[in-house]
């Protein structure tokens, strides 16, 4: 692994140990930012994208949930898609041999929030199920300014943290302990999202 990862793949660490979650910008190059867009782009066009659901049964609830996905895996993933994974499995690993989780698989998908959509407040834990250890978000946004909207927001103990939907931008965070929201925007959001398992 290089040390410019190790470096950052600890800051993250180090973050979620004092605080629950931690905050990586520059996780995706600008130019590989353009090429995952690109990818996004020709999966939409192929009407891949799904309306998302809530719970195990996948009920779709506009008034909860507004997003779109696209469930991404590694035996169907092209050039820069397979580039992203294989970070995140190398931030995986590291998790692994630094805390010791036991992680094991990942679930991930694209996702759009079109204009105006949003998901109101939720625990990414599905009851009678503790696989999901570590949520994550990655943007995918170019260009974005605080005035589009679409921010993130973790309900804390100490006072709500809010964040940009920055493209590039990594967020991780505990998926049974941390609540939090999508805001609506006035452009379309995009992003990877997923959870690190600790079961197959």
């Amino acid at each position: 692994m290089e040390e410019t990862w190790q470096v950052a793949f600890e800051s993250i660490i180090s973050q979620i140990l004092d605080r629950g979650y931690g905050i990586l910008d520059g996780f995706l190059s600008d130019e590989e930012i353009l090429a995952l867009n690109e990818r996004f782009l020709l999966h939409y066009q192929a009407q891949a994208f799904k309306k998302a659901g809530i719970s195990k049964s996948h009920e779709v609830v506009k008034d909860i949930r507004g997003d779109e996905i696209l469930w991404l895996e590694k035996s169907n993933a092209v050039g820069i898609e397979t580039v992203f994974l294989d970070r995140l499995e190398q931030f995986m690993g590291y998790v692994n041999y630094t805390c010791f989780l036991g992680l094991r698989s990942y679930e991930i998908h694209y996702a759009s929030y079109p204009v105006g959509t949003f998901y109101k407040r939720h625990l990414d834990k599905f009851r009678n199920d503790s696989g999901r250890k570590l949520s994550f978000i990655c943007y995918l946004n170019q260009n974005w300014q605080p005035d589009n909207g679409g921010e993130l927001v973790l309900f804390l103990p100490d006072g709500d943290k809010t964040v940009l939907p920055l493209g590039g931008r990594l967020i991780v965070f505990e998926s049974d302990k941390i609540e939090h929201e999508v805001l609506p925007a006035n452009r379309e959001r995009r992003s990877l999202t997923g959870w690190l398992r600790n079961i197959d």
